[in-house]
C-alpha cells in the first residue's frame, strides 16, 4: 500500500490550481499528463463534488472512477470508487495554501492495489513515485503559468 507525499511551491494562485483540478471539460486531458481524453467520462458534477471516470493508456489501460470533493477550502480530495487497478478508498489529497507569490501545494497519494497490474505499479510508486508524480504536477503548473 504505497503512500507518496510531496510539496511544491508555485507562482500559480491556489484558485487557478484548484480550478484546474476541478475542471472536467474535454480540456482536462490537455492539462493533466496522466489522463487520456478517451478515458474521461463525467458522470455528475455538483457545486463542490464530482463523480468522474478517468485514466490513461499506461500499462495497457489504467482507469478509475473517482469521487472529487472540494467542499473544504483550499483542499481537493479524490477518492477511488471503482478501478481496474486500485481498490476503493485509494486517494489523492491536494492541500493548496496561498503564499505571497502563488501557492504551496501538498500532495498525498495513497494507493491500494486491486490487481496484479496495480501491484506492479505500486512497486514502481515505491521506487520512484515521488519524483514521477512531482514532475507530472510541475508539468501541470508550467501549463497553468502560461497566459490564457
Amino acid at each position: 500500500m504505497p503512500r507518496v507525499e510531496f510539496d511544491i511551491n508555485s507562482g500559480v494562485s491556489p484558485d487557478r490550481f484548484i480550478a484546474a483540478l476541478t475542471d472536467f471539460s474535454p480540456a482536462r486531458a490537455d492539462i493533466w499528463p496522466n489522463i487520456d481524453a478517451q478515458h474521461l467520462k463525467v458522470h455528475e458534477v455538483g457545486p463542490d463534488s464530482a463523480d468522474v471516470t478517468e485514466g490513461s493508456s499506461l500499462a495497457g489501460g489504467v482507469w478509475e472512477r473517482n469521487r472529487y470533493d472540494w467542499s473544504t477550502p483550499d483542499t481537493v480530495r479524490v477518492e477511488t470508487i471503482e478501478s481496474n487497478t486500485w481498490r476503493p478508498g485509494s486517494s489523492w489529497l491536494y492541500r493548496v495554501t496561498p503564499t505571497g507569490t502563488g501557492s504551496h501545494i501538498h500532495v498525498s497519494v495513497d494507493r491500494r492495489p486491486a490487481s496484479l497490474k496495480g501491484r506492479l505499479i505500486a512497486v514502481l510508486l515505491v521506487l520512484g513515485g515521488r519524483r514521477v508524480l512531482r514532475q507530472a504536477t510541475e508539468q501541470v503548473l508550467r501549463k497553468l503559468e502560461q497566459p490564457s
